[in-house]
């Protein structure tokens, strides 16, 4: 199992990229991980890019290592996050196609911590601002 904040994952697909080693990244991140977790997924929108470097990882996982996705956006979000509508559908194709898409509705647990402690009350954030994918 491998997990990783999809801003931290990019950097290193760049990275990788540059130095001519992606290819040598990807085999590794489908060939050593039964499991990828990418989190924060979306959190920042991606350049083009990332965008295509992303598409790359997934797609050479597609059907050969599962892929387990963070967000606090929602699927029809992906376009903008990715930066390029078409790049967001291939990629959203190839996780969507095997997958359990459960949306969590409603506090998280660092607001529902908080909110136990007293400092903050319901009003202050929307019942539904924080959902996950």
């Amino acid at each position: 199992m491998r997990s990783t904040a999809a801003a931290d994952l990019v950097p290193l697909l760049e990275a990788a990229q540059r130095q001519g080693r992606l290819k040598e990244v990807l085999h590794r991140a489908v060939n050593t991980y039964r499991l990828l977790i990418v989190d924060e997924f979306g959190y920042l929108p991606f350049e083009p890019t990332a965008a295509h470097l992303l598409f790359q990882l997934v797609s050479r996982r597609y059907e050969r290592g599962s892929v387990l996705v963070t967000s606090n956006r929602t699927v029809g979000d992906r376009g903008v996050v990715l930066g390029d509508p078409v790049v967001a559908t291939a990629i959203l194709d190839r996780l969507l196609h095997h997958s359990h898409v459960p949306a969590i509705r409603g506090d998280s647990y660092r607001l529902r911590e908080k909110r136990r402690s007293g400092p903050l009350k319901a009003t202050q954030i929307a019942p539904d601002a924080t959902v996950a994918e």
